[in-house]
């Protein structure tokens, strides 16, 4: 059984709660920093992506790595520049540590690398497992360097899993604050069509979802992070708005619009992604937020 953990993207909003249950759970958590941090909890080591710099006692009686490392897909208009950052964060974090490892000759186990659903593309009502071919357009591209960059610790003889995570749910933050905001305006609507699929997850569920691929010796290769019940743009809106207690306006906010607001990051919310949580459900693991409208009130009361 692991014991002895290194995280790198413990500092997002799913590294937090990963580190914090860790702990809880009595495993022996270090942590990849670009600044050197003080910490009580965790030890902190350093190191640069973009420098291709590590240190490299990180590796020191580790068995398991997690990598959650990678630039907000959303925080910045995607300039030519910018979609090659939100790769290269990915795939050099990647390298650099596998480079590490074989440079020290580490003796790790197992490798769980974020991924992301945005690997089907755009996909309309097909339903999409983890057999599904990748799609087309810069996030499927993404996802698809991101996991062969991933398994390039095949080689060293590392168990390697990739957690394909759909649109994360929490009261501390996310997509969802931002969802929120129109309908809190009054001004929430669907967005294109309103029938596009989301893959949904409540932050519970997927750090369980990383502490399961950490236990469990079996999983290997990718599995979709997504609760059972996607739901169309459409329904989701209409479910928040519920919630909240605000209506939602009867025509969608069209394409064109979107397009002019967002520029080409605009296929993010446009994309449908119908994505099958079989795969996870067959090992065991069992979510604890299967219902849309239940999840969202449950988060909303924890804000209260």
């Amino acid at each position: 059984m692991a014991k002895n953990i290194l995280i790198a993207g413990a500092t997002g909003l799913v590294g937090q709660q990963l580190v914090s249950k860790l702990l809880a759970n009595g495993y022996q958590v270090s942590i990849l920093a670009r600044k050197p941090t003080s910490r009580t909890d965790v030890k902190v080591f350093t190191w640069d992506v973009y420098q291709q710099t590590i240190d490299y006692n990180a590796l020191n009686g580790i068995d398991t790595i997690i990598n959650l490392t990678g630039e907000g897909i959303a925080d910045k208009p995607w300039t030519q520049e910018r979609k090659q950052q939100i790769i290269d964060s990915r795939v050099k974090a990647a390298e650099l540590i596998f480079k590490a490892v074989a440079a020290t000759n580490a003796s790790i186990e197992s490798y769980i690398s974020a991924s992301a659903v945005g690997i089907y593309g755009d996909r309309a009502d097909e339903i999409l497992d983890e057999e599904s071919l990748p799609g087309t357009g810069f996030m499927a591209d993404c996802c698809l360097a991101w996991e062969k960059a991933a398994d390039k610790g095949i080689a060293l003889g590392i168990r390697v899993v990739k957690i394909r995570i759909g649109i994360v749910l929490s009261e501390k933050g996310g997509a969802l604050p931002t969802m929120e905001k129109p309908v809190k305006l009054f001004t929430g609507a669907a967005l294109g069509s309103g029938q596009q699929w989301m893959p949904w997850i409540h932050l519970d569920d997927l750090v369980n979802i990383f502490i399961k691929a950490v236990a469990d010796q079996n999983m290997f290769d990718a599995y979709n992070a997504a609760a059972p019940s996607p739901v169309t743009n459409q329904t989701f809106t209409k479910t928040l708005g519920k919630v909240l207690h605000r209506p939602i306006w009867p025509i969608n906010v069209p394409k064109f619009m979107l397009k002019i607001i967002l520029g080409e990051m605009s296929i993010l919310p446009l994309i449908s992604t119908n994505t099958s949580a079989q795969k996870i459900l067959n090992t065991g693991f069992q979510f604890g937020y299967l219902d849309l409208e239940e999840t969202l009130k449950a988060i909303y009361e924890r804000k209260k």
